[in-house]
């Protein structure tokens, strides 16, 4: 079940990239040049409530060291390749390891 859980996040990371990606993508075409859009960018369109909210958070309960280097460069980056990296992830996780074998057992 938990496997479940793992694989459908990772579904739903995997089309929350693909739509980042054909908006930047349309963005790119309509202005004749790459258009990366930033995470941030993307995430305070949206919900500008929840991100304010997110970052005060962030800058209040954790250490100095989360919010400097690691979440302002998280947010800079484009935002599918976030939600793509968080899909691979969330897939490794859930990865069922065991091989099936096909065909018959046989006993000797």
């Amino acid at each position: 079940m938990l496997r479940f859980l793992f694989r459908l996040l990772a579904t739903v990371a995997l089309s929350v990239a693909t739509i980042m990606a054909v908006l930047d993508a349309t963005r790119s075409v309509a202005s004749s040049r790459l258009v990366l859009t930033p995470l941030a960018a993307s995430w305070e369109a949206v919900a500008p409530d929840s991100f304010a909210a997110t970052g005060a958070f962030i800058r209040d309960k954790a250490p100095d060291m989360l919010w400097d280097p690691v979440a302002l460069w998280l947010l800079a980056l484009p935002g599918f390749v976030v939600f793509l990296a968080l899909a691979f992830l969330l897939y490794a996780i859930g990865y069922n390891r065991k091989r099936r074998r096909i065909g018959f057992v046989t006993e000797n």
